[in-house]
């Protein structure tokens, strides 16, 4: 019996959690991430400040979510590319997979903007650095069982991969007047080598 009564109370909680997460992101690409405020926040999701604070600690705490959240959405285009059967991955794969992260970050409520904020505010870092670790020993398990050299050695090569890659979508949105298809096969030309450096090639 108790937990059908708990049910409606947690469905509310979620949804007012996603609300404000929902309302931080649009508020994003509106007044960009020194503006947002929790007050600011709040009075648009229709929120009361202690509802907010129920819930996240301060703005940080939601550029957070929605930091880890877009990394998530990069982070499921490259894990497709790993995922397939077809052995290595060509320099045309690397120009597909940095224009669809940047299709990725362009669509994410407030994108470019969480994009930026993960570089520039030092309490965010942690957030990109976190899913590149995670992608680079991704790719290194998977070079590594495919071609059974050492994993180690395929470590290095894969963050540096991981790293100049996300360089490219960044300058996308920090350059917009870049023709983004040029910018992304010029960029894979330079990561080309890497692919077989980490296979062993």
């Amino acid at each position: 019996m108790p937990t059908r009564a708990v049910k409606p109370v947690q469905a509310r909680a979620h949804a007012t959690r996603e609300l404000l997460i929902t309302t931080a992101a649009e508020l994003l690409g509106e007044v960009g991430v020194e503006r947002l405020s929790s007050n600011l926040i709040c009075a648009r999701a229709g929120v009361t400040a202690p509802a907010f604070y129920r819930y996240f600690k301060d703005k940080y705490a939601i550029l957070e979510e929605l930091g880890e959240r877009l990394m998530a959405a990069q982070n499921t285009a490259v894990e497709a590319l790993l995922a397939r059967e077809t052995p290595g991955i060509s320099e045309q794969d690397l120009a597909d997979l940095i224009l669809e992260n940047i299709d990725i970050t362009k669509r994410f409520p407030g994108g470019p903007w969480v994009l930026h904020a993960l570089r520039a505010i030092p309490a965010l870092q942690h957030v990109r650095l976190n899913s590149h670790r995670r992608m680079s020993a991704q790719i290194a398990d998977a070079a590594a069982g495919r071609s059974g050299r050492p994993r180690r050695e395929a470590l290095l090569g894969a963050r540096l991969l991981i790293d100049m890659g996300y360089a490219a979508i960044e300058l996308a949105f920090d350059e917009p007047h870049m023709n983004r298809r040029a910018l992304a096969q010029a960029a894979a030309r330079s990561l080309a080598p890497l692919t077989a450096a980490i296979r062993g090639g």
